[in-house]
């Protein structure tokens, strides 16, 4: 599509999205969740008020250059020689897909970096949704949130060599809190969709639960690799399908406010995970709108 400098320089693009909490991640990747479709795989995912916002700002001709708050230096790049093997390799990607130079990219997370709270692939819906907007600007079809969502997996999973789950993009695309059951072996249907809450329900949720922080550095390629591999020896193959039934129970909970119960499934299920330690309380609720337009700023 070319440069968009000139377009940017009259018009900066701003777009945010959620991260996100949830119960029974790691279902939705396919190495669990294709073998054991029988079992109803599923994953609760809560979108936090901590957003991640991404600008689009105009830069040279021929030059995409993109830089993050929480890492200590930007990169640039040419049109034809974007690195996929960066730290920034997959925000090159999203931008080599729309076909875009003239353009610099500031990530802007309000949740920690590498903190199991799906930044990432938040950053990259909020970036494919900056890219939307800069296409339609240009006359192009607006994608659906439903199209971000699956370009935003398969780019992620691609560039990051497999094994990569959806449920972060999900709830970055939609907000809300989700019952997501996987069925990836539907062609036309991989996924579906449940609201548990409304408006109303999200505020009571909010009012109810702390995020904790363990600040623990968490790279998501290696911890779902370690996963997927003692998933498929069958060494810890149970353990995954009694999480599973909690899972489903804890969905069950949340619609009707009983967050006694909700709460007991949630601990069930945590079981299965490593403990909290020193753990940082962070101010967040539900987020109720999932990926969205800013204001750009002024300067």
């Amino acid at each position: 599509m070319g440069s968009i400098r000139e377009l940017l320089t009259r018009t900066p693009v701003t777009v945010s999205a959620p991260c996100r909490v949830d119960m029974g991640g790691t279902w939705d990747i396919k190495a669990l969740a294709l073998p054991l479709e029988r079992k109803i795989p599923a994953t609760v995912n809560m979108a936090l008020t901590l957003r991640t916002t991404v600008t689009l700002r105009a830069y040279d001709d021929g030059q995409v250059k993109i830089f993050s708050r929480g890492f200590s230096h930007a990169e640039t790049a040419a049109k034809n020689h974007l690195p996929f093997d960066s730290p920034f390799g997959l925000f090159f990607a999203a931008v080599s897909y729309f076909g875009f130079h003239g353009l610099e990219v500031k990530i802007d997370s309000q949740s920690p970096v590498k903190s199991a709270l799906g930044g990432s692939s938040t950053a990259l819906v909020a970036l494919l949704g900056a890219l939307r907007e800069v296409a339609v600007l240009q006359g192009h079809r607006a994608l659906s949130g439903k199209e971000i969502l699956h370009l935003a997996y398969h780019l992620e999973d691609g560039i990051s060599g497999g094994n990569c789950g959806i449920q972060d993009q999900a709830a970055a695309v939609y907000g809300g809190v989700h019952l997501w059951k996987w069925h990836f072996g539907r062609l036309l249907e991989p996924m579906t969709r449940i609201s548990l809450l409304d408006k109303g329900g999200q505020e009571a949720l909010s009012n109810r639960i702390l995020v904790a922080y363990s600040g623990k550095s968490h790279v998501a390629a290696q911890t779902n690799q370690q996963w997927v591999n003692d998933f498929l020896s069958g060494k810890t193959r149970s353990g995954w399908i009694k999480a599973n039934e909690a899972v489903h129970s804890f969905a069950r909970a949340v619609p009707s406010g009983d967050w006694d119960r909700a709460a007991f499934f949630l601990r069930e299920e945590m079981a299965l995970r490593k403990p909290i330690k020193d753990a940082q309380i962070l101010d967040a609720g539900i987020d109720a709108e999932g990926m969205r337009r800013e204001s750009s700023p002024v300067n």
